[in-house]
């Protein structure tokens, strides 16, 4: 049977960053990589949802890529797992920046100064245009881990032969709670200097956890069984997490060391997506009409959100055009409507879906 709450957390956690991305693309915290912030206001207390969610939403996200890895090749060979996640990951990561985001990489340089900052430097065209497609990678760093995982994945699941499956079913409450080390070990390690959202000992840690513990059953009816007290572990956590941080600290950088290495920060990333892993298995496993479509679309809102929260901010934010909360409104708007809007036409565009999506040519069917 199809697990229906993977697919609600995965639409839920996705519209959840839609709308974090929404404040943070005008946040008066300094976090790098938004316009900043457009209001008269001496404090943007609504900027406290930043720290309320941030923790969790993409570790979740990780988590259920795990789970969703362990069912995958439980009916599929390595070798077609290995097509299948280039097909839908690698590319839309790589040729994808050529062949459309480099749109979104002139938006999020243009929103800064960069372009003036590399006329003064002389850089050449063709590099400067190199420059702009990276640039374009924005939200894709998601899936360009979760393929590199993907790939350390397969030749882990060789040497341990299924041995690791069958101890993580076994796993204890008190076993689950100790994991929390391994997460805030991993949170120290393999962090990229620059680009803070690459934390490949982090984010790896909770897809290996997904695919050996958390995607077997009995694994699953222990954390519904304790959904509400996991609950109500993370909302106390994340509220903690964002009075300390927001509040009694002015606005600390939530996204980037100290704050991002320190154990609360941890602690908020694990229990929160326990929270939502064991609350959407005992009241989230459902599907309708709503949820199936959420979850068709999840991908396209995931990938083209971005563009039109940055495009309103780079366009009519930044020159002053609207007021303030016009300019937040229509950026909430416009990240999920041009989202959907270009995943509609994208993907029933042979070839340069593939190239954007990872959408494969449909097989015909053949007529005796």
């Amino acid at each position: 049977m199809r697990k229906y709450y993977l697919d609600n957390i995965r639409w839920i956690t996705v519209v959840t960053v839609v709308i974090y991305h929404v404040f943070y693309m005008y946040n008066s915290e300094g976090i790098m990589g938004g316009l900043g912030k457009i209001t008269d206001l001496d404090v943007q207390y609504y900027d406290i949802f930043m720290y309320l969610v941030y923790p969790w939403f993409m570790p979740v996200l990780f988590l259920v890529a795990g789970i969703s890895s362990r069912i995958y090749l439980e009916s599929h060979p390595d070798r077609e797992f290995i097509t299948s996640r280039t097909r839908k990951l690698l590319v839309p990561s790589t040729i994808g920046l050529f062949a459309f985001q480099f749109i979104q990489g002139y938006i999020n340089i243009t929103i800064g100064s960069a372009f003036r900052d590399m006329d003064t430097m002389s850089i050449p065209e063709p590099l400067v245009f190199l420059i702009i497609v990276v640039s374009g990678s924005g939200v894709l760093w998601f899936i360009q881990l979760l393929w590199v995982y993907s790939m350390i994945l397969v030749p882990i699941k060789k040497i341990e032969k299924g041995r690791l499956l069958k101890t993580g079913a076994k796993t204890p409450l008190w076993m689950i709670a100790i994991f929390f080390f391994p997460v805030w070990g991993a949170a120290q390690i393999l962090n990229a200097p620059v680009i803070s959202v690459y934390r490949f000992g982090f984010y790896f840690v909770f897809f290996i956890l997904g695919y050996y513990v958390f995607s077997n059953d009995e694994v699953i009816e222990k954390l519904k069984k304790h959904a509400v007290l996991l609950i109500s572990m993370a909302v106390v956590l994340c509220i903690a997490f964002a009075v300390y941080y927001f509040l009694i600290n002015n606005g600390m950088n939530y996204a980037d060391k100290p704050v991002n290495r320190r154990p609360l920060f941890a602690a908020c990333a694990y229990t929160g997506s326990l929270a939502m892993l064991g609350g959407m298995a005992r009241f989230g496993d459902f599907s309708n009409n709503f949820t199936k479509w959420m979850s068709r679309k999840n991908f396209g809102l995931y990938v083209f959100h971005y563009l039109g929260i940055s495009g309103v901010a780079r366009f009519i934010a930044k020159p002053g055009l609207l007021p303030a909360p016009a300019c937040y409104l229509l950026s909430l708007i416009m990240g999920f409507g041009l989202a959907y809007l270009l995943y509609e036409i994208i993907s029933r565009i042979p070839g340069y879906r593939w190239a954007v999506l990872g959408i494969r040519k449909e097989k015909q069917s053949v007529k005796k």
